[in-house]
């Protein structure tokens, strides 16, 4: 793959499965040059395996969901503001009705189980903020008093000053003749609010409290909304709590005691499942803390998952349970759980990462759809068919016809200590000897999988053999595995990522040792700067979005108020395990990549690092993206991801060139 052909890669939504199982709908997304966005519209999936065809001809249309009765589809749509809005329209096809008209958008809706009412969740700005008074521009706005750690989030910025808040409407019929827009006389006697909201029903707001809501789920009886919402006020803690929110007049139960944080709730046969990780009796102990499934009993919430089983995603309700997906070792296994145990549906041989499924409202016995990747495709839908899926979709075709795409081949080494490390090599086309990429994720709570990516098949394409594995502290390992490195970033995390480099150009045929470069993002970014510092044989580096000082990581970045006093301990062990501190000993050429707006890993990480590698008469370069955060190279503007990829290649061009 090239970076041109980023508008090759087409991922898909989790799947909503109509009730009479017999079709799905899903939403589809790719990159844009033309738009310098993501475009994608929804389709009509037929489960028998019959021809998919576009449903709607929106720019952006995402979040497919049905009506209970299977009549409408709810959806997401760019509204008259530019923001996300909820639109409906006939299962049968039609024109979209816009249901919303929120200021800043909708990120997530529910229908009630009579498709009565529908539920959604909205950020409210305060008033004065964000366009609420005309002429009043952000910069213009009034200063603001924070009392609170958490305040800022990567992707948003200011948090506080508006929180997501939970709205009910009622849904209209989609039939009925469609509201025309006053004019003239009519619109003289409207008030320019009223005349700006015409024609969208009116939502009533249920809750106001300082904190964020989230996925909405109505219960059975429809008399009340299920919603995640973190702690009000200013609680130094990550935790959330499952509430029960009444749909006449707004009270609210908390159901969950703080014990747990809370996620994915669903409502099946009158029992509440969720899941919910275990975060210490500080609320803050987040490090490999895995999501298990619960369910709320009389006597609070039981587990019904190993604890090491790492949960992901949604639950869906199926029979008398749950379907839940886990990840382990770089694939997905689909899970039914019930209150008598775990039962796997989809093998982890399978290899496929999936990351959503749904069931048929009426059938619950039927087979789960299924959304997921593979090794040529970055998203199809599919049924689980005895442990295996049969696809559905081939939207991946594309890819498969425009690329030569490389398969990884899974490796297995040992590190020091005799401890195995996992992960993969992707070779280009040839005999070699091939000039050989050590790539390092982030996270560090995070995995490397088998499906594809495009990192690697852009690099193995340029020439290059690119080398990636799970280190300990990686994710889909178990909780010992994930905690293995807290206190001491640096020390057994780099030593498996050579030792599973030097396994890799000993056992690969065509690796060329003699010529690596190493390169990383985030927590990848961090320990390619550590490693830098230790070890000397690289002909090049690229640190991208590091997190590279951990002591100056508190106040500057959205997590900073409880990310490194949980993975790195107090200031003295913080400045022990910090890259920033060793720059007097890098001599490797590195290229630092960072984001100008990037709340994670802020800005000011890159440019000390950069500064200091230059002082000390390190060849370094600099390139910083304008408008971008800390999700670049997976959700940046499509421009921007292309020129990182270039920027990238000439590096390696120019340091470790393909001969």
């Amino acid at each position: 793959m090239r970076p041109d052909q980023l508008p090759l890669l087409t991922t898909v939504s989790t799947p909503a499965v109509h009730p009479d199982g017999g079709w799905a709908v899903v939403a589809t997304s790719r990159p844009d040059f033309d738009a310098d966005g993501y475009v994608g519209q929804l389709w009509h999936v037929p489960l028998d395996g019959a021809a998919t065809r576009r449903l709607t001809r929106g720019q952006s249309d995402s979040n497919p969901r049905f009506s209970p009765d299977g009549s409408l589809i709810g959806f997401l749509r760019a509204g008259a503001n530019d923001r996300s809005q909820v639109h409906l329209i006939p299962s049968s096809g039609g024109e979209p009705l816009c249901l919303t008209n929120q200021p800043l958008g909708v990120s997530d809706f529910a229908f009630s189980p009579d498709g009565r009412l529908l539920a959604f969740i909205a950020r409210v700005p305060e008033e004065g903020r964000y366009g609420t008074v005309d002429g009043v521009a952000a910069g213009q706005e009034d200063p603001r008093h924070i009392t609170a750690l958490a305040f800022q989030y990567n992707g948003l910025g200011w948090s506080r000053d508006r929180r997501s808040q939970l709205f009910v409407v009622e849904v209209p019929d989609v039939h009925a003749e469609p509201p025309v827009t006053p004019v003239g006389r009519a619109a003289k006697q409207l008030e320019p609010e009223a005349l700006k909201d015409h024609g969208v029903p009116k939502a009533t707001q249920l809750t106001t409290a300082d904190t964020d809501h989230r996925q909405p789920c109505f219960t059975a009886a429809g008399d009340a909304v299920l919603v995640v919402a973190g702690q009000p006020g200013e609680p130094e803690n990550l935790v959330s709590d499952l509430l029960r929110v009444s749909v006449d007049g707004g009270d609210v139960t908390r159901l969950t005691d703080g014990s747990l944080d809370v996620a994915s709730p669903v409502e099946v046969d009158g029992t509440i499942w969720f899941t919910g990780a275990e975060l210490g009796a500080s609320g803050l102990e987040f490090v490999a803390a895995q999501p298990s499934v619960y369910r709320l009993g009389a006597d609070g919430p039981q587990r019904l998952t190993d604890p090491d089983v790492l949960i992901e995603g949604d639950l869906v309700p199926a029979g008398n349970g749950v379907l839940a997906i886990a990840e382990a070792r770089g694939a997905s296994q689909l899970l039914k759980v019930t209150a008598e145990g775990t039962e796997f549906l989809l093998d982890i041989d399978a290899g496929v990462v999936a990351f959503g499924c749904g069931l048929p409202g009426r059938t619950p016995d039927a087979a789960p759809v299924v959304s997921y990747r593979t090794g040529s495709s970055m998203g199809e839908l599919g049924v689980l068919d005895g442990g295996g899926l049969t696809p559905l979709t081939d939207f991946g075709a594309a890819l498969r016809a425009g690329t030569e795409i490389r398969e990884p081949q899974e490796l297995q080494a040992r590190s020091f200590d005799g401890y195995p490390v996992h992960g993969w090599v992707v070779t280009p086309a040839g005999e070699g000897p091939h000039p050989v990429l050590l790539m390092i994720h982030g996270g560090p709570f995070a995995q490397y999988t088998s499906v594809f990516f495009d990192e690697a098949q852009v690099y193995a394409e340029a020439g290059y053999a690119v080398v990636m594995c799970n280190p300990r502290g990686s994710a889909g390992y178990g909780r010992e595995h994930g905690r293995a490195i807290q206190g001491a970033f640096g020390e057994l995390d780099s030593a498996d990522v050579l030792a599973f480099l030097d396994h890799a150009v000993a056992s690969v045929p065509g690796l060329d040792g003699e010529r690596v470069g190493i390169m990383g993002g985030s927590y990848g970014g961090y320990l390619t700067a550590w490693i830098i510092a230790h070890d000397h044989r690289w002909a090049g580096a690229i640190v991208e979005r590091g997190y590279l000082d951990p002591a100056s990581f508190v106040g500057s970045s959205d997590i900073g108020w409880f990310f490194p006093q949980q993975y790195n301990g107090t200031k003295e062990a913080m400045d022990a395990q910090s890259p920033m501190l060793l720059t007097d000993r890098v001599s490797t050429p590195t290229f630092v990549v960072h984001s100008e707006q990037d709340l994670r890993c802020p800005l000011s990480q890159a440019l000390r690092y950069y500064t200091q590698l230059k002082q000390g008469g390190v060849e370094a370069e600099l390139l910083v993206f304008p408008g971008e955060n800390h999700e670049l190279s997976r959700s940046g503007t499509p421009w921007h991801r292309r020129q990182r990829f270039e920027a990238i290649l000439d590096w390696w061009a120019r340091h470790l060139p393909v001969s």
